[in-house]
C-alpha cells in the first residue's frame, strides 16, 4: 500500500496555505494543489491519516470536473505530473495522485452548499423550526427525505479551526453582489441536480454538496474540490431509507464515530482506532469505484 501523507515536504517550491486537507503550492502562474490523507471533523485535523484518501479526492475532482465542463470552467490544468513545472518532479513520490496543476482564481467569499435531502444540521434545524437556512418546509418531513425542492443555502468561510456559518441569500448578495450571488447559485444547483442524476445511475445518492467559485481573468470558474466524500453526503441507494440517519460513503462514518466519545469536538483530537481509520478509507475508495466505474 502506498504510504500515508498528512503533510507534504517541497522545500524548493513556495508554499502558501496548509489547509484542512489540502497543501497549496504557488508555482508562479500556476498553483499546485496537492490533497493530503489528513481528516477533519467538526473543524478539527484529525492526528492519524486516511489511507489513498488523497488520491481519492483528486480523482473525483477530476471526474465531476470532466462531466460539468459544458456548464461551468474549473480551474483544473492538469493531474498528470509529467506536465507540472519541471521543480516539482523530484517531489513526484509526494505529488503523483494527489495533486491538480490550477489556475488561480480571486475565490468568492462565500461557500456555496446545495441540499437535496433533509440530513446533519438541516434536519437539526427543521426539527426545531420547519425551516433549513431559514427557508420555510412543508410540515411532516422525516430525516433523510428528499426536499421538495434543491435548495441553496450559502454560509460563511471560516478560518482553519473555526466554523462555517450559515447566511441568508440577501447576506451572501451583499458579500457578493447580487448578480454574482443569483449566479453561483443558478450554477451550484444545475451542477448538482446533474451530479445527482449521475450518480443515482451508479447507485449513490448525492445528499448535499459543498462548492467554491472563483474569479479567473474576469470569469467565474469552479475551484477547490468536486462533489467529494469530502464536500458532500454520499449514501448507497440500495440501502436509502428516509426516517433515520443514513450509511454513508463519506467522513459522515468517522463523524458517527467520534460522536459517541466523550469529546468536546476541540484540539487536541482523540486517537482513531485503526479500524475506524480503515473503514473509513473503505469508503472513500467505495465511492471512487462506483462512480468511475
Amino acid at each position: 500500500m502506498t504510504a500515508v501523507i498528512t503533510t507534504t515536504n517541497c522545500p524548493e517550491l513556495k508554499l502558501i496555505n496548509r489547509g484542512k486537507v489540502r497543501d497549496i503550492y504557488d508555482l508562479g502562474e500556476h498553483l499546485l494543489i496537492v490533497a493530503t490523507d489528513r481528516i477533519s471533523a467538526f473543524d478539527v485535523i484529525m492526528d492519524e491519516g486516511i489511507p489513498q484518501k488523497g488520491y481519492v479526492l483528486t480523482a473525483i475532482s477530476r471526474f465531476w470536473f470532466d462531466q460539468m465542463t459544458d456548464l461551468i470552467p474549473n480551474h483544473l490544468v492538469s493531474t498528470n505530473i509529467d506536465e507540472f513545472p519541471a521543480i516539482t518532479h523530484q517531489y513526484r513520490d509526494q505529488l503523483e495522485g494527489r495533486s491538480m496543476l490550477a489556475r488561480k482564481a480571486q475565490p468568492l467569499p462565500i461557500e456555496c452548499i446545495v441540499r437535496g435531502y433533509l440530513s446533519g444540521s438541516g434536519w437539526k434545524e427543521y426539527k426545531k423550526s420547519g425551516s433549513v437556512c431559514s427557508i420555510p418546509l412543508p410540515a411532516g418531513l422525516k430525516e433523510s427525505d428528499k426536499l421538495p425542492q434543491t435548495l441553496f443555502t450559502p454560509s460563511t468561510k471560516a478560518e482553519l479551526g473555526e466554523h462555517d456559518e450559515n447566511i441568508s441569500f440577501d447576506q451572501a448578495a451583499e458579500l457578493c453582489g447580487r448578480e454574482m450571488a443569483e449566479k453561483v447559485r443558478d450554477i451550484s444547483i444545475a451542477i448538482y441536480e446533474r451530479a445527482r442524476n449521475v450518480a443515482d445511475k451508479k447507485g449513490i445518492i448525492i445528499a448535499d454538496t459543498k462548492f467554491e467559485f472563483g474569479v479567473h481573468q474576469g470569469e467565474l470558474i469552479w475551484i477547490d474540490e468536486a462533489l467529494t466524500p469530502d464536500s458532500s453526503r454520499f449514501w448507497p441507494k440500495d440501502l436509502y431509507a428516509p426516517g433515520s440517519a443514513q450509511p454513508s460513503f463519506d467522513k459522515q462514518f468517522l463523524r458517527d464515530y467520534l460522536e459517541t466519545l466523550d469529546w468536546g469536538k476541540q484540539a487536541p483530537p482523540p486517537k482513531l482506532p485503526g479500524e475506524i481509520v480503515t473503514k473509513t478509507g473503505e469508503k472513500y475508495l467505495e465511492a471512487l469505484k462506483r462512480l468511475t466505474c
